[in-house]
């Protein structure tokens, strides 16, 4: 599968991942040369979140994963954080920016598809106008 991002053709992979216990597991589909976020909100700043941003549909969750995840909300309660019970990890969520897709975790993704990582940052101390001049919201969107 290809999809366009920016002028460029982009081959799609599937990349597997998951939290520390590994009772959380995934697989998504995204290219191998990947764009991440690193956003100094309070809740990412904290826990040093790196992810990059899918559609939905590219995000297939493990069903027996779904009874040791949780559920934490704060501020416009719009972003999704969910980590596992047992281990605490936050492999992925769903970003205020985003919430069409899953923010994935650079470090939770299995090691041997991933080539390489352009880091971008965002302003999340100053969300709306971080959001205004950025492309992020570009990224959950199907080509």
């Amino acid at each position: 599968m290809r999809i366009e991002l920016g002028r460029m053709a982009t081959d799609l992979v599937i990349h597997k991942g998951g939290c520390h216990c590994k009772r959380v597991r995934y697989s998504v589909r995204a290219p191998a040369n990947v764009v991440v976020w690193e956003c100094n909100c309070s809740n990412c700043a904290m826990r040093r979140n790196i992810h990059f941003i899918v559609p939905q549909s590219d995000f297939e969750l493990d069903p027996a994963s779904e009874e040791f995840l949780t559920l934490y909300t704060f501020g416009t309660h719009t972003a999704k954080h969910l980590f596992c019970k047992v281990c605490g990890v936050t492999s992925y969520y769903i970003p205020r920016s985003n919430p069409d897709g899953v923010g994935v975790t650079l470090n939770c993704i299995d090691p041997g598809t991933i080539t390489h990582v352009e880091k971008r940052t965002y302003d999340g101390k100053n969300w709306d106008s971080a959001y205004s001049q950025s492309e992020i919201s570009s990224f959950s969107k199907l080509s």
